[in-house]
């Protein structure tokens, strides 16, 4: 299983270098169990995370603070439901929005 993540800031039309991204896992009582941790590479992507997040919710809590001037950090949750597919989510983010949708 894998899974990647992107940041593009559209105000400027480019990548996101630098940015912190934390993933977790929803555990059985409904609290979050932090997987790991990375930030976004040159080309505003982490790819690997030494972590496998496997079946079930997930979020990823991207620290947004000096992109956007109103969402100091945006949160994506999201579902894996078959650990054997590679799950990619990218954000979009810009001063007042932000967007984000199931890549390949």
């Amino acid at each position: 299983m894998s899974l990647s993540t992107h940041v593009l800031d559209a105000a400027r039309g480019a990548p996101a270098a630098g940015v912190a991204v934390r993933l977790d896992r929803r555990d059985a009582g409904g609290g979050w169990t932090t997987l790991a941790e990375a930030r976004t590479d040159a080309d505003g992507r982490v790819r690997e995370w030494g972590a496998e997040p496997g079946e079930g919710v997930h979020r990823l809590t991207f620290a947004t603070e000096g992109l956007s001037d109103f969402y100091p950090e945006v949160t994506v949750a999201f579902t894996i439901d078959d650990p054997g597919r590679h799950h990619h989510v990218p954000l979009l983010i810009s001063p007042f929005a932000y967007s984000t949708y199931r890549g390949s």
